[in-house]
């Protein structure tokens, strides 16, 4: 049976995100997202304890979404920490086996850098065969970018189309606005991305001046919300609730 797929969707969707440390708690937030009506999930695997990890223990927690897409990280932090990114990447596979459809690649996989995007041609050979693994397998590749800084458009455009090259399905940056000049910057670049990238994207930024993006954004093209049900100690505190999100993009009609 076809998953379902975050691709070519009629407008953006509602995606909640779940950092948890055990399947009782993971399935609690996907049940509470459902009620204030979550469309797809990104489950965090790296929160998830390393008892937990196995495909049966996968499969028990993405049964709860229902038909929901279902979006999963297995990024170097958290129950990662220690890890080696090829034992990131087999709790990614064993995540697609488990239901899941898209599976973030950071764009610097296989070779470390601060801003996530490595040129090193023999890592960027390994994401383009885990890339094509993951298609034949029938799920779908993010390429993730952390910057950790703010870029100006043109840099962030350089990445995006690098991204695209790889074969990324979905192109994902998260840049910085610290300033309400950098978030006009933002906002310009993701009407850009939004004219020519020609692929699905998310485009998202961290610091003080980052939340307007990220309730906006969708409406320049990026292809879901990233929300939280609620906040918790973990939650990424930029992420718009997901009541919140749904009356934005309902209310602008998308």
């Amino acid at each position: 049976m076809k998953k379902p797929s975050f691709l070519g969707q009629p407008r953006p969707l509602l995606c909640a995100m779940v950092q948890e440390k055990t399947p009782q708690d993971a399935i609690a937030v996907i049940m509470n997202s459902l009620y204030d009506g979550a469309e797809a999930f990104g489950i965090q695997l790296e929160y998830l304890e390393r008892e937990y990890r196995d495909e049966k223990t996968l499969r028990e927690i993405f049964s709860h979404c229902g038909q929901r897409p279902i979006y999963i990280t297995s990024y170097r932090g958290a129950e990662n920490r220690g890890m080696s990114d090829g034992e990131c990447v087999e709790l990614l596979l064993c995540g697609l086996a488990a239901g899941a459809t898209l599976l973030d690649v950071i764009g610097d996989l296989f070779c470390p850098e601060p801003h996530e995007l490595t040129m090193d041609p023999a890592a960027v050979a390994k994401q383009e065969a885990l890339i094509r693994t993951i298609h034949e397998k029938g799920g779908e590749a993010l390429i993730s970018s952390h910057l950790h800084a703010f870029y100006d458009e043109e840099e962030v455009m350089r990445i995006a189309f690098e991204q695209k090259k790889r074969g990324a399905d979905v192109v994902k940056i998260v840049t910085r606005a610290d300033t309400r000049a950098e978030l006009m910057t933002d906002l310009r670049i993701a009407d850009r991305l939004g004219r020519e990238l020609g692929k699905e994207h998310l485009f998202l930024a961290g610091g003080s001046e980052c939340r307007l993006l990220r309730q906006v954004g969708p409406a320049f093209g990026s292809c879901m919300y990233l929300t939280v049900e609620r906040y918790q100690p973990q939650s990424s505190k930029e992420q718009p609730l997901l009541r919140a999100a749904k009356a934005i993009r309902d209310a602008m009609t998308i």
